[in-house]
């Protein structure tokens, strides 16, 4: 920017170009000749959108009764065409901008200095801030990556002031070129002023919540058919998903106060009464969008709890599956000591009887091999008997 215009003069309670109701009068029209025929629009820049840009400016343009004035390339053009064009509007939107682009914003627009730090830092929780004639907003966007199966989480943040708006986007959510587009092909809303662009902002950011419930809502009965398969990895997802609740959750729930903040000043400041229609149908959404994914997060604890339980009783099942077999395993092995403590006793008694030695009791005996064979029996049919008792055969 090696341009450097003379800055405007700020209003002030003595020097005040025009009026708003958050930010224009009550009837909704800006001051002046509203009338009065537009300038023709100014084709956009080459490459120029809200979308992804090769340098922090992604697009500026001037507005005026609803109507492009100007496509400016540079932030000092975008003072100098709003100085020239009487009752217009600057919508600047910026991606990850320097300290030096934000700087020079908050001398030409008077932006507040915790503002711009915040713009700057990013990583702020969703909130509404005024600052004078300024209304600061910070948003966060979401979007649903099929291929991943996860969340994506953007950050926005918008200066909303009498006569422009400031965005600052940190990540890829939420599509603003998209915004600009229904807004220029809306030049009757567009003209409402600085709060209509806001309105759209915020109902992009919200509807964008939309496809994220419903993968949310896939992912969980695909987990809830997991969790009764036995699925192993379930348990993982279950704890990735619900973490990604939890920054949904922080992301949404916010929204409903911010949203009821502004409705609470439709008389204060004068909305105009089809802003305020449209901003409740907002808020409505919002509403739907904070209690759904509050019954996610209790429908994924509840999941968490079923899959434990069924965990637990798993592992007792093959806990009791083994001691199953150990028992059986062990009464087998009863039985085959039994039999082998009854084949050894008949094998004790021929070995003795089998040595061999000439001098040995009853060696010579008429009665020993029938009393040998007796003593076998005996010895086994006893051990039968025993074990019998015992069960072990």
């Amino acid at each position: 920017m090696s341009e450097n215009p003379p800055r405007r003069q700020r209003p002030t309670p003595g020097n005040t170009p025009r009026k708003h109701s958050w930010l224009r009068p009550p009837n909704g029209r800006p001051d002046g000749d509203a009338a009065a025929p537009p300038a023709p629009p100014a084709p956009p820049a080459a490459g120029s959108g809200d979308g992804d840009g090769a340098g922090s400016i992604v697009h500026a343009a001037v507005y005026r009764a609803g109507r492009r004035v100007a496509t400016p390339d540079s932030l000092a053009d975008t003072y100098r065409r709003l100085r020239e064009q009487p009752e217009s509007m600057a919508w600047i939107g910026l991606q990850r901008p320097t300290e030096s682009e934000l700087l020079s914003l908050a001398e030409e627009f008077g932006l507040h200095q915790l503002a711009v730090e915040d713009a700057l830092e990013a990583h702020q929780r969703p909130k509404l801030e005024r600052y004078g004639d300024t209304l600061f907003v910070v948003l966060r966007a979401a979007r649903y990556l099929d291929a991943q199966e996860e969340v994506d989480f953007g950050e926005l943040h918008v200066f909303v002031g009498p006569d422009f708006v400031i965005t600052v986007r940190h990540g890829a959510a939420p599509d603003l070129s998209a915004v600009r587009r229904r807004m220029e092909a809306t030049p009757e809303l567009l003209s409402l002023g600085p709060e209509a662009v806001l309105y759209a902002i915020l109902d992009a950011v919200v509807d964008g919540y939309a496809p994220v419930v419903a993968g949310v809502q896939n992912d969980i009965d695909e987990i809830e058919t997991e969790v009764f398969s036995g699925d192993p990895a379930v348990s993982r997802r279950i704890y990735e998903l619900a973490r990604e609740m939890v920054e949904f959750q922080r992301a949404t729930r916010p929204l409903v106060g911010m949203l009821h903040g502004l409705m609470a000043g439709f008389t204060k400041y004068g909305t105009d009464d089809e802003l305020q229609r449209y901003l409740r149908d907002v808020a409505d959404h919002v509403t739907h969008t904070s209690e759904r994914v509050d019954g996610f997060r209790s429908a994924l604890t509840d999941i968490l709890q079923v899959n434990a339980t069924l965990v637990t009783q798993q592992q007792n099942a093959e806990m009791r599956a083994l001691a199953e077999a150990g028992f059986e395993q062990n009464e087998e092995i009863k039985k085959i000591s039994s039999w082998a403590a009854i084949l050894f006793a008949p094998t004790l008694v021929g070995t003795i009887y089998g040595m061999n030695f000439d001098r040995m009791p009853e060696l010579h005996w008429a009665f020993g091999y029938p009393f040998a064979i007796l003593l076998m029996a005996v010895v086994c049919t006893s051990l039968y008997f025993v074990f019998k008792r015992r069960d072990w055969l």
